[in-house]
């Protein structure tokens, strides 16, 4: 009998332990979401960047195959300079992200989009981006659209991925690690790859505040975890190499 209490006295205490644990866990959380919940979506009151650099090639074919019957977008027509265009400059916090922070959003006139098109190749990104992100860095339009620009350059591209003549196969890290080499004061815990089922989609670069390469572990966790993807070729140099043939 004494045995039995001492037993289930055991067995109280540990289910005490266990909801204390619980209960001091789900307290933590709360005081960090409510930190966070604070300065959700007010513009400015953020920790760093993601400069998302999209692989055009890949994005070109997935609209392919996604409506084949249908014209392709227009960025996806004529030769590119680059392989690689800006999909955006996402302002983050150090954990998690805010979203449209101006409804309506300022509006965009027409030079301001006209000078990013060598960057982001057509308008509605550019109108998507500003509402969606620009809206949450606490900048005007101009002073976005500058820092965007900014970002950009701090970045070079990896020589083997500046005009490939073939579709290239690599595993995510190898990616990751070109632009690493590429890059001084880049680090693995700046980048992240995106992929879909085959392809490369981005690469994500964090870029503080001050523009300098900003390690962001939240953001790399999130990295393709693919053993291999495939890099389509740009149209240009598909275009090319067709021509070549007899």
């Amino acid at each position: 009998m004494l045995t039995h209490r001492v037993t289930a006295s055991r067995l109280t205490e540990s289910r005490l332990t266990s909801h204390l644990l619980v209960l001091a866990a789900f307290l933590l959380l709360a005081g960090a979401a409510s930190a966070q919940d604070r300065r959700q979506n007010q513009p400015g009151k953020v920790d760093f960047y993601v400069l998302s650099l999209s692989w055009a090639p890949s994005f070109c074919d997935a609209a392919a195959e996604r409506a084949p019957d249908q014209p392709l977008p227009a960025e996806c027509n004529g030769p590119r300079a680059y392989p690689f265009v800006v999909h955006g400059l996402w302002p983050q916090y150090d954990s998690g992200f805010p979203e449209f922070c101006q409804q309506p959003a300022p509006r965009l006139d027409r030079n301001a989009v006209a000078s990013m098109l060598d960057l982001m190749p057509a308008p509605r990104l550019v109108f998507n981006e500003w509402e969606k992100h620009g809206t949450c860095s606490g900048l005007s339009p101009h002073a976005f659209f500058e820092t965007v620009r900014k970002a950009r350059a701090l970045v070079k591209i990896p020589d083997d991925y500046l005009a490939p003549a073939q579709e290239i196969t690599a595993a995510p890290a190898e990616v990751a690690d070109a632009f690493v080499k590429a890059n001084a004061g880049l680090t693995r815990a700046s980048v992240a790859v995106s992929c879909d089922a085959k392809r490369l989609t981005e690469v994500r670069i964090c870029i503080g505040k001050d523009l300098k390469f900003h390690d962001c572990g939240e953001v790399e966790q999130h990295t393709c975890r693919r053993a291999q993807i495939v890099m389509p070729p740009p149209q240009h140099a598909e275009r090319k190499a067709a021509a070549a043939q007899p």
